[in-house]
């Protein structure tokens, strides 16, 4: 509820931003979101995920984590206002400057929430996160429209960012009982620290890859090119983050308490892998079948060379479900190390991909990304065969059924964009066709995911909470 209701908003927020926004203007700020997004990893540095696995961890440790974030973010933040006409400079916008020295102020309110988050995360406490981030994202969204429509153009967006982080920080923290004690330990720290350093430097490698193509599309290509790659990177983004990120944010903490248990570890990847692939496979498809009048209608036509992009990220996201299982095991059982060495393995092999991609333009470079993602799932699966018990090759065993016949469905809705309806007609068709395609064919062929969802939704004892 917590995801979707998030993400509810921020898309219904964007379609009317886009309607009153230029790309140029989305560009510009997908430029300043780059280097926020990376400063954003040094803030968690793998202490948030560090709290989660440890078994004792105590409010001493919270509290240590607690103040070293604050300290660091306040220097972090002075790195960015100084370097901020550098950045400017590079991109030969010297407006950038106080958008960038603006957003910032981002990183000093996550040091507090990244805590809040760690310590609901570990306790799963997680109706906590729905009444914060919907506030947020609520009030955000009425700011950034309000700037929008008055003309305020790009500090619309980016008023939207910092007001959204802001107001969740705070509602979490009236919220959540936990309050930061008057203690610090080095040695906690160090102890937190040899575990999630290795996060970070896979999360900052992991961060830097993905921001790398929008720097690099912003550098030789043109802003209204970044606008279109993000836009149809947006959409799909969307639906994962409520989908995927929904399963995977409890995923860790509940394993973490298992990890001791690897049968358990292991049927607990396998049912993610299982049911986040059921669900997320038609949603991709159903996504890019409609992808061309949905695009016309949500934002208008000035947008639709965003719909091959949009094609393209869809197929690609449709494998996280793999990814994200996969890597939420090997750090439950504490191989942070195994963790690292697959982000530089994939980032080697993928980064050989975008420099020969580079060179022939961000439709090619997101292609290059399909191609790393495929390659990734594959080598974020490959430990597991040991340390579980559970194959690569039995993953695609147990997610076959559900790519098939979501191809099968995509080609059903696909075929009815063909008819000469107007767009409005055309995909008020397409979505029921498609929802029927795939539960009747989940019904018929008594898919294992179809059948344990059925039971979950239908049992007399099931347990709210």
């Amino acid at each position: 509820m917590e995801r979707f209701g998030a993400q509810g908003v921020t898309f219904i927020v964007s379609l009317v931003l886009a309607r009153v926004l230029d790309p140029e203007i989305y560009g510009t700020v997908a430029l300043v979101t780059v280097i926020t997004s990376i400063l954003q990893v040094f803030i968690d540095g793998g202490l948030g995920a560090a709290l989660i696995q440890k078994k004792d961890a105590d409010n001493y440790d919270f509290s240590t984590v607690f103040y070293f974030n604050i300290v660091f973010c306040f220097m972090l933040y002075g790195v960015l206002f100084i370097s901020a006409p550098l950045f400017a400079s590079a991109y030969s916008e010297p407006d950038l400057t106080p958008v960038v020295r603006t957003s910032g102020l981002i990183l000093i309110i996550s040091g507090v929430k990244n805590i809040l988050q760690a310590y609901v995360s570990k306790y799963l406490l997680f109706k906590k996160f729905f009444f914060a981030t919907l506030g947020g994202t609520i009030a955000a969204a009425i700011t950034g429209i309000w700037m929008a429509y008055h003309g305020y153009g790009v500090w619309a967006l980016v008023a939207q960012n910092l007001i959204n982080t802001g107001i969740d920080t705070i509602i979490l923290w009236m919220i959540v009982r936990w309050r930061p004690k008057c203690y610090f330990s080095y040695k906690r720290l160090r102890i937190l620290f040899s575990y999630g350093w290795k996060l970070l430097v896979s999360a900052l490698i992991d961060r830097l890859w993905t921001q790398l193509r929008q720097l690099i599309i912003g550098g030789l290509y043109s802003a209204k090119d970044l606008a279109f790659y993000n836009k149809g990177h947006e959409f799909p983004e969307y639906a994962t983050a409520a989908i995927n990120t929904s399963i995977d944010s409890v995923l860790l903490p509940v394993m973490a308490k298992s990890q001791d248990n690897i049968e358990e570890v292991r049927d607990l990847t396998r049912r993610s892998i299982m049911l986040s692939s059921y669900v997320m496979w038609p949603v991709m498809m159903g996504l890019s079948a409609c992808a061309e009048p949905m695009i016309r209608i949500l934002i208008t036509e000035k947008w639709i060379a965003a719909v091959p992009y949009l094609r393209i990220f869809c197929i690609t996201y449709a494998f996280y479900p793999v990814h994200s299982a996969n890597l939420s095991a090997i750090k439950a059982v504490g191989r942070s190390d195994i963790f690292l060495k697959l982000e530089i393995i994939k980032k080697v092999s993928g980064a050989i991909i975008l420099f020969v991609s580079m060179w022939s333009g961000p439709m090619v470079m997101a292609f290059s990304l399909l191609i790393s993602g495929i390659l990734g799932q594959v080598i974020n699966s490959w430990p597991n065969k040991k340390l579980l018990g559970y194959s690569y090759r039995q993953q695609v065993r147990d997610i076959f059924p559900s790519v098939l016949l979501s191809a099968f469905m995509f080609l059903a809705v696909y075929l009815i964009s063909f008819l000469p309806w107007p767009d409005l007609l055309i995909i008020s068709v397409q979505i029921p066709v498609g929802i029927l395609v795939y539960i009747l064919g989940s019904a018929i062929f008594k898919m294992e995911p179809f059948l344990l969802i059925m039971k979950v939704l239908f049992r007399k004892d099931r347990i709210y909470g």
